[in-house]
């Protein structure tokens, strides 16, 4: 298997387990954080859902300067636009994720703002952070509807509130 149809199938399988971690966000508590350096539900929930399209930009740049492109994350209103939003980034990250991109798979991509470099990496490593952040903060996501008392879905197996233990 060449690596873009690893990525392929690793970004199908976590997208089942991030759509129903989504969907489990209310609009009500966008505003929360559980501590002044977290992020809220909302900015967390968002980044969520935008990182499958770093897939793309990896695959069809070869740099993000936040001094050109300063950050504004999408600022949705609703569970529903989140979750649109979520399907959208997929598409886009899916798109790209064809045989033509392998040969540009080993080719750098740089982080940066100005001339501040944060990071130099192959690609592919840029598509397997992104994979990496999806799993890293949907499971912070899980840990702020816990603290919400709101039930999470499981992930790699039933969650505590799909059992009965």
């Amino acid at each position: 298997m060449n690596r873009i149809k690893m990525f392929l199938k690793e970004l199908d399988e976590a997208s089942v387990t991030t759509r129903k971690m989504l969907e489990r966000v209310p609009a009500d508590k966008f505003d929360w954080q559980p501590h002044p350096k977290s992020m809220t539900v909302k900015r967390l929930a968002t980044h969520i859902a935008e990182l499958p399209s770093w897939i793309s930009m990896a695959l069809t740049t070869d740099e993000l300067d936040f001094a050109d492109n300063p950050y504004e994350p999408v600022d949705v209103k609703n569970t529903d636009e989140l979750l649109a939003y979520f399907e959208k980034s997929l598409q886009d990250g899916r798109s790209h994720l064809v045989d033509r991109y392998e040969d540009v798979l080993d080719k750098d991509w740089t982080l940066r703002n100005g001339e501040q470099v944060y990071s130099v990496e192959p690609k592919a490593d840029v598509i397997r952070m992104s994979l990496n952040q999806v799993v890293h903060h949907r499971a912070q996501l899980g840990v702020f509807l816990r603290l919400l008392d709101i039930p999470i879905p499981g992930s790699f197996g039933p969650s505590a509130d799909e059992t009965d233990f």
